[in-house]
């Protein structure tokens, strides 16, 4: 049986309803790169919260990337003020990814990147999932591999930085391939 153009076309958007929903899915990537410090300047993979947190529909040029104080966001932030209107970088542990997401949001983060607290994981994602507090967040939450937030972490330390400036999201399908520069400790 030979199935037309016009059915396949049908069948394939029955078949897929994420064709019609907007943002990221769980299992899909979204990519930022580091514009400074320059010793860390790749591009980093992330993945969106499994079932909480907004859409990433917004794309910023130059934002900070600031790391909270604590890094595990779990208490009341030392460095609330500067996430005002920027992206935290925080590490996981100590209290649900829900948890850390709601302080960023309170704090008027406009998303969050929870890297994983296993420092030498730089190949496997995390599917951050709801507390069962009922609950929610509006800003999006991202999970980074353990290895690259570590090494964000430690480049803004050596050189006394309060926080990197980064790019978000960047299409990486329309980077040119000598450009897309990954960090040489992380498989893609």
């Amino acid at each position: 049986m030979v199935l037309s153009v016009w059915t396949w076309s049908w069948l394939l958007l029955l078949l897929s309803p994420s064709l019609l929903v907007c943002g990221l899915r769980v299992h899909e990537f979204l990519y930022f790169r580091v514009l400074s410090p320059g010793d860390i300047r790749y591009i980093f993979t992330t993945t969106p919260a499994k079932d909480f947190g907004g859409v990433f529909n917004t794309r910023y040029d130059q934002i900070h990337l600031v790391p909270a104080d604590p890094p595990e966001a779990c208490e009341e932030l030392s460095n609330g003020f500067f996430i005002q209107g920027q992206i935290a970088l925080v590490e996981r542990g100590g209290c649900s990814f829900l948890s850390k997401t709601h302080i960023i949001q309170e704090h008027g983060g406009l998303a969050v990147i929870i890297a994983d607290n296993a420092y030498d994981n730089d190949s496997s994602y995390v599917e951050m999932i709801q507390d069962d507090t009922r609950r929610t967040a509006e800003i999006p939450a991202l999970f980074l591999l353990g290895r690259d937030g570590y090494m964000i972490r430690r480049s803004l330390e050596q050189h006394g930085l309060p926080w990197a400036v980064i790019s978000i999201p960047v299409n990486v399908t329309s980077v040119p391939m000598y450009e897309t520069m990954q960090p040489p400790w992380t498989f893609w």
